[in-house]
């Protein structure tokens, strides 16, 4: 069990305790994993079922690194106050719901939050000024209580009590303020337990790079299809070059400086002559190769075969968090003037899909390829 010790600018230099709100694939396996090294770690989701098969069995993981239980704690949402009068006031909180869920999570803990609690963005979307503007409005301070994260390593819930982990990849995680803080310090060496953890001065930055690059990935989950038959089909890569093109230049107008990382290079999604669109499409295979090297496909079967957003439409038949991530991207092109058509046609489809007007299918690309055509859009 880790050891509290007292704290340097009003922060605990250890961390004693660990809420993550949200125990699906990116927060059960940190959960997880962190649980197995020796954390004082509490899973919290509201799906009942997941829970019970969690206490009672563990959490099963399969997938890329092999299969393995472990034992965790959860509880559900309505469990919270007998957990907080028993083990005291929430320190460390990872909120890991889906983006559209946070504001609802986060008002349901704040009557739990303690003097020094602070919050992590570990998920999806651009949730961080949410969150701090939700704990102004409590009195609960702001921004200087907002870790930001990006969680690149990808998983699935497959059933309850039971996870798949489905590709490697790093966690970025800094402070809004852009310090570096002990509980910083010590939040990374806790999530080591899992994967290689990256601190960022510019985690802003790094938060509006990945759904600029999202804006792919919503792309590849116009049709029912693996990814290497849709962003790995040249045809489709250009159309999807297109529309984070368009992301980039709503990020541009904001002002945002992003910040490149595994999967995705900025740099590479302005082309100006046929080289420079090579280059670009030769980026998006390299993502693709990134996503699958460390699968063995000879070893397990996959269940989930593409990313979180078909995920969700395909299998577990609920919205996806398109709305409150990309639709989010435009909503800040819009309010600044940008050009976000192309983005804001691809998201449509995405709810008319969601709202059982569309089909999924790769007809969805002609229709979106002749949209770009028709706007002046197509890469060089």
């Amino acid at each position: 069990m880790v050891c509290a010790t007292r704290s340097i600018h009003g922060y605990r230099e250890v961390i004693l305790k660990i809420t993550i709100v949200g125990a699906g694939a990116i927060g059960g396996l940190a959960g997880s994993y962190m649980t197995k090294a020796g954390y004082d770690v509490m899973l919290v989701d509201r799906w009942k079922e997941h829970v019970e098969a969690i206490n009672s069995g563990g959490m099963f993981i399969d997938g890329i690194r092999g299969e393995m239980t472990i034992p965790v704690k959860a509880i559900t949402p309505d469990q919270l106050e007998d957990y907080v009068k028993k083990t005291g006031l929430l320190e460390a909180v990872l909120i890991a719901t889906k983006s559209q869920h946070t504001e609802a999570a986060l008002r349901h803990l704040l009557p739990f939050f303690g003097p020094t609690t602070f919050v992590v963005s570990y998920q999806n979307g651009f949730n961080e000024p949410m969150i701090a503007q939700v704990l102004k409005e409590a009195g609960l301070g702001g921004t200087e209580r907002v870790i930001g994260s990006i969680p690149n390593y990808g998983g699935a819930l497959v059933d309850p009590g039971y996870l798949e982990f489905v590709h490697e990849g790093p966690i970025q995680l800094g402070e809004m303020s852009t310090e570096t803080t002990p509980r910083l310090l010590e939040l990374s060496k806790m999530l080591e337990s899992l994967t290689n953890v990256q601190l960022s001065s510019n985690i802003w930055g790094q938060i509006w790079a990945k759904e600029v690059y999202s804006a792919q990935v919503v792309f590849s989950a116009l049709a029912d299809a693996r990814i290497h038959e849709t962003l790995g089909v040249e045809r489709f890569a250009r159309i999807a070059g297109a529309v984070v093109r368009e992301a980039l230049e709503i990020a541009e107008a904001n002002g945002i400086v992003l910040e490149a990382f595994d999967f995705f290079d900025p740099a590479n999604y302005k082309p100006q002559t046929p080289a420079d669109t090579q280059k670009l499409l030769d980026n998006i295979n390299h993502a693709i190769w990134l996503l699958k090297k460390d699968q063995k496909p000879k070893q397990h079967q996959f269940k989930k075969k593409g990313s979180g957003i078909w995920w969700d439409i395909v299998y577990r038949n609920r919205p996806s968090e398109v709305r409150s991530s990309n639709g989010k991207l435009s909503e800040f092109g819009q309010a600044v003037g940008a050009d976000t058509r192309l983005n804001d046609k691809m998201n449509s489809m995405i709810y008319e899909i969601e709202d059982g007007k569309r089909q999924l299918g790769l007809q969805n690309y002609d229709e979106l390829e002749a949209y770009v055509k028709s706007i002046g859009k197509e890469l060089p």
